[in-house]
């Protein structure tokens, strides 16, 4: 009922100039009418903006790492290459760094690719009589609604303030939205709780083209494409972000109780020498994943795991290693410790011994060919949706749900578990954020968890790190939890988009 990826990439969006990231067509575009006129263009335009997912400013890079390398999971490492350096120094995050630029035109190229297709497929359906290919129009305009809805509310959570179930988000700056491609909208940013409805429409929407078949018998773990559950998944995350309690638990719990996936044991072997937790980061395929940006070996994406070890086949010389706070939360059987890192002697002067971060070493078929530190990037993973589920139950005081929840992920990952967690109002939150670090760590989550939290961070100096960052106390609600919009954004020509207190 879905169909395989292949790659085809459709004529980009000019991201990074002194225009817009939503201008009109770039020069290089067919024009509108000559374009998308039948079932099968359609269908290569779908696989354009699963295509536009692997660029290397979205999940396998910037848009992963940096939103973690900004706050107090790792350190720069003395000698390391300064990649990433501005952010991770905190104050020098300007509106002309060139990674906060890739990743919002990376995500307004998804947008711009999803209008292009909508803004056409009326007239191909109009055209279309075979009942077969009116429902692969259906999935087809499914995926691209979600495409649409994933790329806003990544804008949303990177540069926008979070959202405050019990304030008026109507006076908080939200996203520029558009539904057309080149079309006539004013450039202006809407307010953040109409930007975060237009995304739960996008998914209410895809959710209703995407459906799975009630007697569907296949699997639906591994996919590279977008199904129902993808949808959930997203719908769960945006519902925590909102404060959404009783949304958060409904759709994460469709997810849980779907049937369709399973956490990766640490214990159980997938081969002699690995578990299948430690095989999800070796061959990037797991019964816990939701949703994955699909590589190929002569078409893949950024190196996540390349400042993290910089191993040129003869020595490692990481640019960042993980902090030692971090490396302390695991308990001694908690097995994800050593499926995540490793203790290595690097290859600088100063001889710097550490545990480094091997989890994004890389897909193991990749290796065999030479190429390292590229895996593929797990954007829904199953347990995330337990640790969505466990924190709305703790916001609405059902401790007991809540610790069930952290117990089932333990379970999964520890070498021997006592079965259950106890959780309190006296120190829930704590046992949820250390559980959401020792579990997605580097995927992404810190930055705008701390900024939906209202916590600040504080870092110390450890070995080797470099003095200019590795003292650093960052206070609740710094302006930069919010990131700055790209100056190519304020000054392009007819601009309204207004600023956030970063860009200042």
């Amino acid at each position: 009922m879905f169909g395989k990826i292949r790659y085809y990439l459709l004529p980009a969006v000019l991201a990074f100039s002194t225009v817009s990231c939503l201008d009109k067509y770039p020069s290089d575009a067919m024009t509108f009418d000559e374009s998308i006129q039948t079932v099968d263009d359609v269908n290569l335009a779908v696989i354009g903006i699963y295509d536009a997912f692997k660029s290397s400013y979205l999940y396998s890079g910037a848009l992963t790492l940096l939103p973690d390398i900004q706050t107090d999971l790792v350190y720069g490492i003395n000698n390391n290459t300064n990649v990433y350096g501005e952010v991770w120094r905190w104050n020098d995050i300007l509106s002309t760094n060139t990674d906060i630029e890739g990743v919002y035109g990376s995500l307004y190229d998804v947008v711009n690719r999803c209008n292009f297709l909508l803004d056409r497929v009326d007239a191909v359906r109009e055209s279309t009589t075979d009942d077969d290919q009116l429902d692969k129009l259906d999935q087809c305009c499914g995926e691209t609604y979600f495409a649409r809805a994933l790329a806003y509310s990544e804008l949303i959570k990177l540069f926008c303030k979070p959202y405050e179930k019990d304030r008026d988000m109507t006076q908080e700056l939200g996203v520029i939205l558009t539904e057309h491609y080149g079309g006539d909208e004013t450039m202006t940013r809407s307010d953040l709780k109409a930007s975060y409805e237009f995304v739960i429409n996008d998914l209410d929407r895809a959710a209703e083209l995407l459906k799975v078949e009630d007697d569907y018998e296949g699997s639906l773990y591994d996919l590279e494409y977008f199904c129902e559950y993808t949808v959930y998944a997203l719908r769960a995350r945006v519902a925590l972000y909102m404060q959404d309690w009783d949304a958060a638990i409904e759709y994460s719990s469709k997810v849980i109780d779907s049937g369709y996936y399973a956490l990766s044991s640490s214990t159980l072997m997938a081969t002699s020498s690995q578990s299948y937790y430690q095989y999800m980061w070796s061959y990037d395929t797991s019964t816990e994943i939701i949703w994955k940006v699909a590589f190929t070996i002569n078409s893949y994406g950024g190196a996540l795991g390349q400042v993290f070890a910089n191993y040129d086949m003869v020595s490692f010389r990481p640019d960042y290693v993980p902090a030692a706070w971090v490396l302390n939360l695991y308990d001694a059987s908690d097995l994800r410790y050593d499926a995540f890192f490793s203790n290595i002697t690097t290859g600088y002067t100063h001889g710097l011994t550490w545990p480094l971060l091997i989890k994004y070493f890389g897909n193991e078929q990749f290796i065999s060919y030479n190429i390292y530190h590229v895996t593929m990037p797990k954007v829904f993973r199953l347990s995330e949706q337990y640790l969505i589920r466990a924190e709305a139950y703790v916001q609405n005081g059902r401790y007991g749900d809540a610790g069930d929840d952290i117990a089932s992920i333990r379970r999964a990952r520890y070498s021997s578990f006592s079965g259950s967690v106890s959780m309190s109002e006296d120190d829930a939150m704590d046992i949820i954020e250390e559980e959401r670090v020792k579990e997605l760590y580097m995927e992404g989550f810190r930055l705008n968890d701390l900024k939906r939290w209202h916590k600040g961070f504080e870092r110390e100096p450890q070995e080797q790190s470099l003095s200019n960052g590795s003292s650093l106390k960052v206070e609740a609600d710094d302006p930069l939890f919010v990131w700055p919009i790209p100056q190519h954004e304020l000054d392009s020509p007819g601009s309204e988009v207004q600023p956030n207190e970063s860009n200042k």
